[in-house]
């Protein structure tokens, strides 16, 4: 009891000489408890067969029924699969692109063409969705700019989205199109508080910029990678719904049905099954929170280097 007593006068302590930094972090809590915490009480009918009429206490308590009947579905292994493949392959690729980007940035000596390459790489950014789908269907039409290309080097036309094989590839190439530029923001911001006084010193020993870059600009940006990589690893499951659905089609099923698609499908388009794609919803949440956790601790016990 003393020691409860004690915490609340520390903390009460606290809030008297840090009263106005309490006020302003108010909205931020009250906007995630309104809008992500509480919608966490619609999650306990992943136990229930839900009936909208009866709602949600009333509904009939099934246990683990739908989590049994998702992984025993046709669609488990494919949408698993095609959802760690393509997260795989943003990993893999997408996350370093921003990386190599604000290095090279970092390296440019010309003001003006710095500028000028960060202002052309941050507009896709900001291009609705929408818009960047209906430009990628367009340029992989049969007639579209892809084909010519390829049509210029020898090869033969094709209806590239209506291809399972390509789907993937087009996928990760157009994600890292649009967010290289906004992405290497932050790795920018890291650079530029890197002491220059390192830099002048290793001029002095005659280190070259290979070196330089090698030395002191990667480990001054490591724990902000880490940090970011942390946070990638745990949204390995979770892939956007609102770029497949405007890219994919039945011809693709195979390799682009991901699980937030599957989700969408069920729960929304085709049927309203909201008990058993909430159990699928909640089993990929569990899986990210594992990986989060997981890297965290890796990251940890590796460099020193935690997100919490």
């Amino acid at each position: 009891m003393e020691k409860v007593s004690h915490k609340l006068s520390l903390l009460w302590l606290n809030y008297k000489k840090n009263k106005a930094i309490y006020w302003m972090a108010l909205p931020v809590v009250l906007y995630f408890l309104v809008f992500k915490y509480l919608p966490m009480y619609g999650a306990i009918i992943a136990f229930k067969d839900y009936s909208v009429g009866k709602g949600i206490w009333g509904s009939d308590w099934v246990g683990l029924q739908h989590f049994r009947d998702f992984f025993q579905s046709y669609y488990f292994w494919r949408i698993l699969k095609n959802t760690l493949v393509l997260s795989f392959y943003q990993l893999l690729f997408g996350f370093p692109a921003p990386i190599l980007l604000a290095l090279l940035l970092n390296e440019l000596r010309n003001e003006i063409f710095k500028r000028t390459v960060q202002t052309v790489s941050y507009i896709p950014h900001f291009i609705s969705i929408v818009v960047i789908c209906g430009m990628i269907v367009d340029f992989s039409s049969r007639d579209g700019l892809f084909n010519t290309i390829i049509e210029y080097f020898g090869g033969q036309s094709s209806a590239l989205l209506s291809d399972p094989a390509n789907f993937r590839t087009m996928y990760t190439a157009s994600s890292i199109w649009q967010e290289l530029g906004f992405s290497s923001i932050i790795y920018l911001a890291a650079l530029s508080g890197i002491n220059p006084e390192l830099y002048d010193a290793a001029n002095v020993d005659g280190a070259s910029r290979l070196r330089q870059v090698w030395h002191i600009t990667l480990p001054g940006i490591i724990p902000m990678i880490l940090i970011l990589l942390i946070l990638r690893i745990g949204g390995l499951m979770e892939i956007g719904f609102e770029k497949i659905i405007l890219l994919y089609n039945p011809n693709v099923y195979d390799t682009a049905d991901v699980i937030s698609t599957f989700v969408y499908r069920k729960g929304i388009s085709e049927s309203a099954e909201f008990s058993y794609t909430t159990a699928v919803g909640l089993f990929q949440s569990v899986i990210n929170f594992t990986l989060l956790v997981g890297a965290n601790r890796l990251s940890k016990a590796v460099s020193n280097t935690k997100l919490f």
